[in-house]
């Protein structure tokens, strides 16, 4: 019976005994110190207090927004990247290399032009591609599959003809 009782105390650390630790220990009592020692649980995590740390998830749209710093450097041009960067040589030949730089930290120019309308494919390839290629890349949609009947649509087809020519 006393066996069965002791196992279904869930002792974690000392604040569940109160003063019966503290007794135990002024008074000399080892045998009462080491059986309430032994209950205490194993497990740090038992022992230790722990919060609950809501996560923030930290992207990089919330980090530029609360620093309030401009869009990243773009990585491939566009139509837009030839205004700025004409921008900017206007101002390094009105004020020098000190105003590109500043013109570049405000609105920075991308790092490559590459060829537009080539579908990411360097332009000396997209050229040396046939126009059945060229016009493969530019369809956006899948293709067709072909009717399943089209023996029967053939010769429906040709029937027609045959008829029509000795009409």
């Amino acid at each position: 019976m006393q066996v069965e009782t002791i196992n279904n105390i869930n002792t974690i650390n000392e604040l569940q005994f109160g003063n019966g630790i503290n007794h135990a220990v002024h008074e000399g009592r080892r045998a009462d110190f080491a059986l309430i020692l032994s209950m205490f649980s194993d497990d740090v995590r038992d022992n230790t207090p722990v919060e609950q740390i809501d996560t923030v998830e930290i992207t990089d749209q919330t980090l530029r927004q609360r620093f309030e710093l401009q869009p990243p450097q773009a990585l491939r041009s566009d139509q837009s990247s030839y205004d700025i960067s004409a921008r900017q040589a206007e101002m390094f030949h009105a004020a020098g290399l000190s105003s590109a730089k500043l013109s570049h930290y405000l609105n920075p120019e991308v790092l490559t032009y590459l060829p537009e309308q080539t579908h990411d494919l360097p332009e000396e390839v997209y050229h040396n591609l046939s126009l059945h290629q060229q016009r493969q890349l530019g369809s956006k949609e899948p293709k067709k599959l072909m009717p399943f009947d089209l023996y029967n649509q053939l010769i429906e087809a040709q029937r027609t003809f045959q008829i029509q020519a000795q009409a």
